[in-house]
C-alpha cells in the first residue's frame, strides 16, 4: 500500500481532466461530515461499575468507542470552562 501512494505522489496529475466528472449536488454537499482526526489510541486497562457496562452495551456496538468519545466530550467541554473560571475573581 504505501509503495502504491509513493508511486501517486510521485507522478503529475496537472493533464487529467475532470470534465466527465458530475458536480456534487447541494443535498450532497450537506450530507457530508468532517472526519474525525486520526491518531492512534493508547491501549489502557479500566475497571467499570457493572452497571455502566451494561449500560455501554445496550447502546449497540463500540462501547469501548462510546467510552473513548464520553471522556473526550468531558474533557472538551472542561477545556471550554477553565478559562472563563480564571477570569472569575475569587468569592
Amino acid at each position: 500500500m504505501r509503495r502504491a501512494s509513493e508511486r501517486q505522489v510521485a507522478r503529475d496529475d496537472s493533464n487529467i481532466n475532470f470534465e466527465d466528472i458530475p458536480r456534487l449536488t447541494e443535498e450532497q454537499l450537506a450530507s457530508m461530515v468532517r472526519l474525525r482526526e486520526v491518531k492512534r489510541k493508547v491501549a489502557v486497562s479500566v475497571r467499570l461499575d457493572p452497571r455502566v457496562l451494561d449500560w455501554l452495551k445496550s447502546k449497540g456496538e463500540g462501547h469501548l468507542t462510546r467510552i473513548n468519545d464520553i471522556l473526550k466530550n468531558l474533557m472538551e467541554a472542561e477545556r471550554r470552562i477553565e478559562p472563563w473560571q480564571k477570569a472569575q475573581p475569587p468569592k
